[in-house]
């Protein structure tokens, strides 16, 4: 390190006298600076009072409320796991030496403190607090958020600080990076009043941060051990097909031997330092999603198979069909999709099993429909292949290419619902990416635009939505210009939005612009002669997934299964014939390897029509179980799904969530709704305990 270097990130505190002057003339307007102050700070009071920091704050802005800084523990899950341990070492280092130290995301907001608690005090003063933020524009001149904004270490002493109540700390601080992409992920900072100054504080963070990435990067190695361990088989397989697998960052890491000509057949020019070639190809792939986003296009959407370990996102596996196999069969979540055919053969309705009346009438309705644009309500319980159908309605009506994007409205907070659906520019809020980011209404311009669980979407984005529909045009958070866009709604939901109306949780005026034409979409018990073409379709898809030989269902297990309420509908039928693929050695799955919920269900209050609307838009309903508060039959199907999973689960609610395919956060207003916690104790789940805090995933 050069000496000039060196004197950028090192403090003086002999200099402390000088710098205070010098801030005093700065913002005096005297552009002069004394030989004491550094460049680094000089820069940083210049950059402060461009973005209009306030000199006279005596704190950084009050920590954000619990339930948030939960969240945000939640999304840097893994930062506080590598770190935890670093920081739990420096807790015994840091005592009774008045000092402490900080971890925070990549936006400057805390995440966790260790080190000697005496200056609890004085550090509650200035808000050095889990939940609070502490770059530069939320309270000027300092290491956290100067680090950030430098991009590596710096130390603070005193009068150098921009603020003048924080004048009375001296900080060092380094970022911490991804090991991988090198992208900034948080701050490793230690904070002391400043008759502790330490010039050693600097080494000692960036020792710390050093600990925490090379402890990120093995657990970015254990992940993608545990990936290649779950797709050994998938990779080993004799097939035609080519199979590249991805990591959760969607980069390449390994393929088959049919790969590279595959691609090469296709026409895509992959670069040549990558597994076997494909280094170029990558998927984005949000975590808080079930697909990846803006595919290549060349890249059909079905062929991109996540890969789930105990609820962890952890790769995906992409499957290229030869110009002579077949497409990749099946999706996660109980998708309807055809096993085979080839890719081009399964745009539109095809990929639906089934040939009862009622789905046939159901099917018809949809490809009528598809031919116009007009928005398409889909009503039918959790699990019937909503997302399917409205699949399909894209695939049939648009064109070649035109996006399809999907966006459930209950599975996420307000604020991140609002920023996942109208995009945000940058600097809207804290920790807004730079540049901004575009929507999902935007996203889906010139497309369909698919919400699923609209029901929930929170009454006061209601208007902004139905501004949308009504002018075609979308505003950004924190934008004041209007961004045209041209899209397909197609929406879905499981309760009765007129009811929600009539208790003010939905806007009249949204309904009618939503549900112009509707679909029934019938449930698994009500299109029971459909269970033996559903249970050869899944063992068939599934088998070949897990790699076993093919399995039949035997005449006596198909009765108990026509027999069977379903309140999960296709994606509880999927998860049993897995469970009976993977728990049983016979060739003829029989009565015995079904699970014990299927043999021994609920008291199936769920056993009731569906509500419809009539053209007319008129609701009908079944009659309402005495065992809840007044409820329509979806509802009654729904609370059985829910007590189902709680129970099956031991009322472990993160994956009693997963099981019913909501978030946690809606499974806790649902059991209020429902009035499931009296049901869970007539059944006995007396020692049922919840972490209620709520989280968005």
């Amino acid at each position: 390190m050069s000496s000039a270097t060196s004197a950028q990130l090192f403090s003086e505190p002999e200099n402390d006298h000088q710098v205070m002057a010098s801030w005093e003339r700065f913002l005096n307007g005297d552009e002069g600076g004394a030989d004491a102050l550094r460049r680094l700070i000089d820069d940083s009071w210049r950059r402060c009072q461009g973005a209009s920091v306030d000199p006279a704050i005596y704190q950084a802005p009050p920590p954000i409320k619990e339930n948030s800084l939960h969240s945000l523990q939640t999304e840097c899950s893994e930062l506080l796991t590598a770190s935890t341990p670093v920081m739990a070492a420096a807790r015994d280092f840091l005592a009774e030496t008045g000092t402490v130290m900080v971890l925070t995301d990549q936006s400057g907001t805390i995440l966790n403190l260790e080190g000697d608690m005496s200056t609890r005090g004085a550090a509650e003063d200035v808000h050095l607090l889990s939940g609070a933020n502490w770059s530069e524009l939320a309270c000027g001149t300092n290491a956290i958020g100067t680090a950030l904004a430098v991009g590596h270490a710096v130390q603070i002493h005193s009068a150098e600080h921009y603020c003048a109540g924080i004048k009375r700390w001296s900080c060092a601080a380094t970022v911490v990076r991804d090991p991988y992409d090198k992208s900034i992920l948080g701050v490793v900072d230690v904070s002391a009043l400043t008759e502790s100054y330490n010039r050693l504080s600097l080494a000692l963070v960036l020792a710390t941060a050093g600990r925490i990435e090379n402890r990120l990067a093995k657990l970015e190695l254990d992940i993608r051990y545990r990936l290649l361990e779950e797709c050994v088989d998938r990779l080993a397989r004799r097939t035609t097909d080519g199979v590249i697998v991805f990591d959760r960052r969607g980069r390449a890491i390994k393929s088959n031997g049919r790969s590279s000509t595959i691609i090469a057949d296709l026409g895509i020019d992959a670069a040549a330092d990558g597994p076997e070639g494909l280094s170029s190809i990558s998927l984005r792939w949000n975590k808080r999603k079930d697909s990846p986003e803006d595919l290549p296009d060349w890249i059909r959407r079905e062929w991109v198979e996540p890969v789930i370990e105990n609820g962890e996102h952890i790769g995906s596996v992409l499957t290229l069909p030869n110009r002579r196999g077949s497409m990749l069969a099946g999706s996660s979540r109980g998708s309807l999709s055809a096993a085979s055919g080839d890719a081009a053969d399964q745009r539109g309705f095809e990929k639906i099993i089934g040939k009862s009346d009622v789905l046939m009438q159901a099917v018809g309705r949809a490809q009528q429909l598809a031919k116009s644009r007009v928005p398409v309500l889909l009503l039918g319980e959790t699990g019937v292949g909503k997302d399917v159908f409205a699949r399909c309605i894209h695939e049939s009506g648009a064109s070649e290419g035109a996006p399809f994007v999907a966006l459930n409205c209950g599975g996420f907070s307000r604020e991140l619902l609002s920023s996942e659906l109208f995009g945000y520019a940058e600097g809207a809020f804290t920790g807004a990416r730079q540049g901004g980011a575009i929507g999902k209404i935007e996203a889906a311009s010139g497309g369909t635009l698919f919400l699923d669980e609209i029901g929930e979407m929170p009454l006061d984005l209601q208007p902004h939505f139905l501004r949308v529909l009504e002018e075609g045009e979308v505003y950004r958070i924190g934008e004041n210009k209007p961004r045209k866009v041209n899209f397909r709604l197609i929406a879905a939901t499981n309760r009765d939005l007129r009811k929600e109306i009539q208790s003010g949780g939905f806007r009249m005026d949204l309904f009618y612009r939503v549900a112009v034409t509707s679909i029934n979409i019938p449930s698994l018990r009500d299109r029971s002669d459909d269970i033996a073409l559903l249970g050869e379709y899944f063992l068939t898809q599934l088998s070949q997934r897990h790699g076993m030989p093919l399995r039949t269902l035997s005449p006596a297990v198909l009765t108990v299964l026509q027999q069977h309420a379903w309140p999960g509908n296709i994606r509880e039928f999927r998860n049993v014939m897995e469970s009976m693929l993977l728990t049983s050695g016979n060739t003829v799955l029989d009565v015995d390897d079904l699970p014990p919920h299927v043999l021994s269900p609920l008291p199936a209050a769920s056993r009731l029509p569906a509500p419809s609307i009539s053209p007319s838009g008129s609701v009908a309903a079944g009659p309402v179980a005495d065992s809840a508060p007044s409820l329509t039959s979806l509802e009654n199907a729904e609370r059985e799904v829910i007590v189902t999973a709680i129970i099956k689960h031991g009322g472990n609610m993160t994956a009693a969530a997963r099981e019913a395919g909501i978030a946690k956060s809606t499974l806790y207003v649902k059991l209020k709704r429902f009035g499931i916690d009296e049901r869970l104790k007539r059944s006995g789940l007396d020692g049922l305990t919840r972490d209620r805090q709520d989280t968005a995933v």
